[in-house]
């Protein structure tokens, strides 16, 4: 797996904003060891991987082959930047396949606006190298497209696309009847790159043109098999995330000063980090909060996996702690702790911590929505109580993403 997402600086412009260390009763006094002096620490412990979504399909008949005349459709959602990558076999062949280029079809044009209609200019012929076209005797050649024959002629496809959700529809249609390349297609895949803030994640999904071929893509060129592609798909798909610097509040009193499961939203600032990562507006909000003793920023940056945050905080017998921060790649979620902490408490308070959705913008799949910041956009407005978030899509558990430690 490329170590990219060490490049995840972000949940890019809507999330790179002015962070403060500062608290509401900072003194240089603050950072010195005193009896009462903790260290809180949120470690970003997500395993990225190279795909954020992927699957499979095929005929709906009784041979799961696509025939010609017949279609097939395939939902998946993403970003811009991401693309969408699938492969089929083209079947009256000896190791051909269809496939665009990589890192897949593009989905949005430069503004950002999603790319519909007929989308078939993106579809190519390849061979696979590994079959002579006309023997079938083996050979090893680098994978090429097929000259002399027009993909687009045998092949339809059709995006629509439903902006809420961020969700595409690809159609894909087998047109070659009647052509003098008629073929049937094998059952194929399809899969959308994880895109960290900065580039995919896997910027060559499937195979590399001009080079040998692999196991995987060699399998369907040749017979149609997905079965060892969709294994490499599922162990390498899945939803990673950047956090956003903490707020980490102490206080005394029974209410959590940062949110109130079943409740809407106050106003004070959660918006803004669950949407951008922003602490600011809450960090200000709570100074003048009843019971409020002290208010710092764990980070100045958001941590993407593999790095961590942290902010020293003082606290006596009886004071609470309660901190928040955003799961990046959402419209508007947050981890925060669900029960009550004593703010001398030490050691592990992950199991204390759950994943939120904060009720103020419409939810689209993590880390391929186009409203997320992550992309630079703004969820639509929706305005629902504060909830855990369940089970709609596939979200690592919170001992998966994040480690909260105190010491």
């Amino acid at each position: 797996m490329k170590k990219t997402f060490l490049k995840i600086t972000a949940f890019m412009a809507g999330i790179m904003v002015t962070f403060t260390l500062s608290s509401c009763n900072d003194s240089d006094d603050n950072m010195m060891e005193l009896p009462s002096q903790r260290t809180i620490t949120f470690e970003n412990v997500v395993t990225p991987k190279d795909f954020v979504e992927s699957g499979s399909f095929q005929g709906t008949g009784a041979v799961p082959v696509i025939l010609p005349g017949q279609s097939v459709s395939v939902k998946f959602s993403a970003g811009k930047a991401q693309a969408l990558m699938f492969a089929t076999m083209f079947g009256a062949s000896k190791d051909w396949f269809f496939a665009s280029q990589q890192p897949g079809i593009k989905l949005f044009d430069t503004n950002g606006t999603a790319i519909t209609g007929d989308v078939s200019s993106n579809v190519l012929l390849w061979d696979n190298g590994t079959k002579d076209n006309i023997t079938g005797q083996t050979e090893s050649k680098p994978i090429a497209q097929v000259p002399n024959v027009k993909a687009s002629d045998l092949m339809k496809l059709n995006l629509t696309y439903n902006e809420m959700t961020s969700e595409f529809t690809l159609t894909i249609t087998n047109t070659s009847g009647g052509t003098a390349n008629e073929t049937p297609f094998s059952p194929g895949v399809w899969a959308v790159s994880n895109y960290n803030g900065t580039q995919l994640l896997n910027s060559m999904p499937f195979f590399t043109p001009n080079a040998l071929s692999n196991p995987e893509i060699t399998d369907i060129a040749q017979m149609g098999n997905i079965d060892k592609m969709k294994a490499k798909l599922n162990a390498n798909t899945g939803i990673m995330t950047g956090l956003s610097p903490a707020l980490v509040v102490i206080y005394r009193g029974d209410k959590n000063p940062v949110y109130e499961l079943g409740k809407m939203d106050a106003g004070m600032g959660l918006k803004e980090i669950a949407q951008t990562g922003n602490v600011s507006k809450l960090q200000n909000s709570l100074k003048s909060f009843p019971g409020i003793k002290g208010i710092y920023v764990a980070g100045n940056a958001p941590v993407p996996p593999g790095n961590k945050a942290m902010t020293n905080f003082k606290a006596d017998p009886g004071d609470k702690i309660a901190y928040v921060t955003m799961f990046g790649f959402s419209n508007d979620w947050f981890y925060a702790n669900e029960v009550s902490i004593e703010a001398t408490a030490k050691g592990d308070l992950t199991s204390k911590t759950t994943l939120f959705d904060s009720g103020t913008g419409v939810d689209q799949y993590p880390g391929a929505g186009n409203r997320q910041a992550l992309f630079g956009g703004t969820p639509q407005s929706e305005a629902m109580v504060i909830s855990k978030v369940g089970t709609q899509y596939p979200v690592p558990a919170v001992q998966n993403v994040i480690k909260v430690t105190v010491n």
